[in-house]
């Protein structure tokens, strides 16, 4: 496979504080990437870096484009959501698909209005008469449409309910999502999108500490329920974290102990969630 994003040596500063250090960072055509990190860790200065929001100092390729030079041609071929809000409220939906008709080439209005067509908004509903849930609706029956190649998701689902979470997550990947197409996400809810991830990246104070397929991370790490007559037997190995359920205990391991542990307890494969815990309290330690 051909790399869609290609960043070497990225650096970002606002003023006296660095936003991005030294990312190092290839995408391949055909991922669904979850971007993970805490507040204030980065992501969304590297996805507005990707986007051609945010020049930044060393290497950075978006399907062959440099995004700082050649932002206008670059997004022919990008689709952004971030937080739903961002819909003008006062535009009517069949003036939103008119405009977006006009102003992207690769949009294509009769599959948008298929998709609406599935949910409760009208073509003459304003966005401000639209719940959250409506406008994400909304939202994304226009980027389903468009012919893009990538797809970036900023905390699209911030603010929704779960049923309103779940159906965004399953409409993008049984409508939109094919193998010539890349998706880069980042949200908070790391347990509702895990299942669609093919790669993770773990990023803190603007560097990299994790970057890793879905089926790496599974052969690295492994949890280990562990019974109370064997605790201190697992402690003796250096578990990356302990968490008590009833009378058992849920460790976390790296691969090189697997052999050693896996006679204690039960073996199971652990969350993103539970890895991102761990992993950014190993990097602070």
């Amino acid at each position: 496979m051909s790399a869609l994003l290609k960043a070497h040596h990225l650096n970002k500063n606002y003023g006296q504080f660095q936003a991005l250090k030294d990312i190092n960072i290839e995408i391949e055509r055909g991922k669904v990437v979850g971007l993970i990190g805490p507040n204030g860790a980065g992501k969304t200065t590297f996805l507005k870096a990707v986007l051609g929001l945010a020049p930044c100092d060393g290497d950075l390729s978006v399907l062959g484009i440099d995004p700082f030079k050649k932002r206008a041609e670059l997004m022919k071929d990008i689709c952004f959501i971030a937080d739903v809000a961002v819909l003008p409220k006062w535009i009517q939906v069949r003036q939103l698909l008119d405009y977006t008709e006009q102003v992207h080439p690769n949009f294509n209005r009769r599959k948008a209005e298929t998709f609406i067509a599935k949910t409760k908004v009208k073509p003459s509903h304003k966005v401000k008469q639209l719940s959250k849930g409506m406008v994400a609706q909304l939202h994304l029956a226009i980027v389903m449409s468009i012919d893009a190649q990538l797809l970036v998701l900023d905390e699209p689902t911030l603010g929704l309910d779960i049923l309103f979470r779940k159906e965004f997550y399953d409409n993008l990947i049984n409508d939109y999502f094919t193998h010539e197409r890349t998706i880069i996400i980042t949200t908070h809810q790391v347990e509702e999108i895990e299942h669609i991830l093919t790669d993770v990246v773990f990023i803190k104070d603007g560097e990299i500490v994790l970057n890793s397929d879905m089926d790496s991370l599974t052969r690295d790490y492994f949890e280990v329920m562990v019974h109370q007559n064997d605790y201190d037997k697992a402690m003796a190995l250096k578990p990356l974290t302990v968490k008590k359920v009833f009378n058992r205990y849920i460790m976390l391991f790296k691969a090189a102990s697997r052999d050693q542990v896996e006679i204690l307890g039960e073996v199971q494969r652990p969350s993103v969630s539970d890895l991102f815990v761990a992993i950014m309290k190993e990097d602070a330690s």
